[in-house]
């Protein structure tokens, strides 16, 4: 049985004064995917990974973003967009920066975010299958949605909206790259992590009222819609929770949002149809109370049987 889990942490070092250490030895997970690790190579955590092997795109932006993917056995293969990669062995205080090739040219809608610790993708070494950590932009509203003294942040004119659609546009074909690479390899594919769009009403507690929010604006589910196919991608805790409202991954912290179940499901596995058939159970790690919690976001686990592939 191989457990992989997601993790948008939020930040290492408040996670970890709020309990990661236990969360990471008590779930054994085989494969980690962390988003929003927020933190300088020079000044991550001693042992915070345990006995995983460590492999980190950082970014270039102080004090955001930075993806990562925890593994048992060190990575057969590295790829970023551009800004290399942290591989470290556990209690190994060297560091090895690790740019290797991107599997062919990079989307023009992908550039601007290559510096920014958005995506990072390894080989396996003791199994056959690729795995992507991934924190996509959370955006904005369309700028003919923006009313100015009913949002919480300035009006842009759309900009953050606009940017991240770009995003999306750029990612959609690069998914559909690095899929099948990893099928010519004879690899299955998984890229995991905070995706910031709920697809379908179920994946919102208060969808009525969010559907001009950002998150679950039209365009953005449709095109979480255009990746999911029986025969490209698959929504594995969709799979396995197929009539379940939820189960949510995050939830504000203000308001009592957490304690209401007032949630959104935004981090997502998303497996080749092969990979996707091996999964036998997951769900979210939600923690028991508001006071427990980790993150704003909580740990999505599913265990998959590759003995069945």
């Amino acid at each position: 049985m191989l457990r992989v889990a997601t993790f948008n942490v939020n930040g290492i070092r408040a996670t970890r004064r709020r309990g990661f250490d236990d969360w990471l030895a008590r779930r054994e997970c085989d494969v980690v995917a962390l988003q929003e690790v927020r933190c300088p190579v020079p000044l991550l955590p001693d042992g915070v990974f345990h006995d995983y092997h460590l492999t980190y795109d950082a970014g270039r932006l102080a004090g955001r973003n930075g993806v990562a993917v925890l593994t048992r056995e060190a990575p057969a293969a590295v790829r970023s967009w551009g800004a290399g990669a942290l591989v470290r062995a556990p209690g190994d205080a060297h560091v090895e920066l690790r740019e290797e090739a991107e599997r062919g040219p990079l989307a023009r809608e992908l550039k601007a975010f290559a510096h920014e610790g958005r995506y990072l993708e390894v080989d396996l070494a003791d199994q056959p299958l690729t795995v992507a950590s991934l924190y996509l932009p959370k955006g904005g509203l369309p700028a003919h949605l923006q009313v100015p003294g009913k949002m919480r942040e300035e009006p842009d004119g759309g900009a953050k909206y606009e940017r991240k659609m770009r995003f999306l546009k750029g990612f959609g074909r690069h998914l559909t790259a690095a899929r099948r690479a990893a099928k010519a390899q004879g690899r299955e594919f998984l890229v995991m992590g905070d995706f910031n769009i709920a697809h379908t009403e179920r994946d919102l507690k208060n969808w009525r009222t969010s559907r001009r929010s950002e998150g679950f604006l039209p365009e953005e589910r449709e095109w979480f819609g255009s990746i999911l196919s029986p025969r490209s991608l698959v929504d594995v805790v969709r799979r396995l929770h197929p009539d379940e409202q939820g189960p949510y991954s995050w939830w504000s912290w203000m308001g009592g949002a957490f304690d209401r179940d007032t949630g959104w499901r935004i981090d997502y596995h998303l497996a080749s149809p092969g990979l996707a058939r091996t999964a036998v159970a997951g769900g979210t790690d939600r923690e028991p109370s508001a006071e427990e919690r980790l993150s704003d976001h909580a740990p999505v686990v599913v265990d998959y049987d590759l003995t069945t592939l």
